[in-house]
């Protein structure tokens, strides 16, 4: 087998013709030489003229392992798989046969069960962070448990809730136990509409329609229409349609939606809110159109003049719309 130098370029095995002619060719070394495999691989090295940094160099091995192999000094190499793939390289390095190499090791140091030793000049040097993190998760488990076990016992001890006759005692009266058909009451009326608006009440228009005769009354509705005429409805000049008849477009929900209609007899405007004031609808109406209130609660109608505007429920004429601002479920109530 060639020998591998490796990166050693000063690497001079001594051949034949440099053999000093007075030893016998019985001379050469092999790996029974010597006392130990030791000694055979030394006298190896020798013969052929090499240095223990020749061969280190070639094998890449340190220099003082080589030199404990061949002095035998077991305790200055690393472990024994590591001592014996160092026995092989240097025979390999040598010409010879690494493996009947590391038999003859194994025949001089018979130890199959020694233990494992660290390789020599390895240092270990730990992350001192580790272990604290380690100790700082060992005491965050530790508190979790120790809360889990006080929030236990608290609960164990903690008085049990009072029973019936317990509440019974302290005062507490309880109902009693009938048996057979509930009489029930009469149904309540319906909850108001909290978002519903407040209706526009026209002021004055209530003691003019009080209609009790009395010269106050009049009075004082003569005076509400003089301070506040913007919502005094005036009568019409011209008999009212009894039905609803389309003049014009018709804005807002289709007819099976809607039972209130609003019409305009001249133009005026018209703005229909809901019950969070979003506008839903907003126009300038001439005369003849009219709009479809959908059947929505909490809406109210807001127009600039209302004798300009006739209301129609179920298609059927109200009359004028009562006021500048009212809901749409009193038109439809009245």
């Amino acid at each position: 087998m060639p020998l591998d130098t490796g990166g050693v370029t000063n690497l001079h095995l001594r051949a034949d013709g440099d053999r000093d002619p007075g030893l016998p060719d019985s001379y050469m070394p092999t790996m029974d030489t010597g006392p130990d495999i030791g000694a055979a691989l030394k006298s190896a090295r020798e013969f052929r003229g090499l240095t223990l940094q020749d061969v280190a160099d070639s094998t890449r091995i340190r220099r003082a392992y080589l030199a404990a192999i061949e002095d035998m000094r077991l305790d200055e190499l690393p472990s024994r798989p590591f001592t014996i793939g160092y026995v092989r390289a240097y025979a390999n390095a040598l010409g010879m046969d690494g493996e009947a190499a590391v038999e003859r090791f194994k025949s001089d140091e018979p130890a199959p069960d020694e233990p494992l030793r660290a390789p020599v000049g390895v240092r270990r040097d730990g992350d001192p962070r580790v272990m604290a993190i380690v100790i700082v998760g060992l005491l965050i488990v530790g508190a979790i448990v120790m809360w889990n076990i006080a929030q236990r016992a608290m609960s164990e001890q903690a008085p049990p809730p009072p029973t019936a006759p317990e509440a019974a005692a302290v005062g507490v009266a309880l109902a009693p136990v009938t048996e057979g058909p509930v009489a029930l009451g009469a149904p309540l009326p319906a909850p108001v509409e909290s978002t519903t608006p407040t209706p526009y009440e026209t002021p004055g228009l209530e003691a003019a329609t009080a209609g009790d005769g009395s010269s106050k009354a009049a009075d004082d509705a003569a005076k509400l229409a003089r301070e506040h005429p913007e919502n005094v409805v005036a009568a019409p000049s011209e008999p009212l349609a009894s039905t609803f008849t389309a003049k014009g477009p018709v804005y807002g929900a289709p007819a099976a939606a809607s039972i209130l209609t609003l019409q305009a007899r001249k133009p005026t405007s018209l703005i229909v809110r809901g019950a969070d004031n979003a506008v839903y609808f907003a126009r300038q109406l001439a005369a003849g159109e009219a709009y479809r209130a959908p059947m929505l609660k909490g809406l109210t109608v807001d127009v600039s003049d209302p004798a300009a505007m006739q209301v129609f429920v179920g298609g059927q004429s109200k009359g004028l719309l009562p006021a500048a601002q009212t809901s749409v479920a009193k038109l439809t109530a009245e």
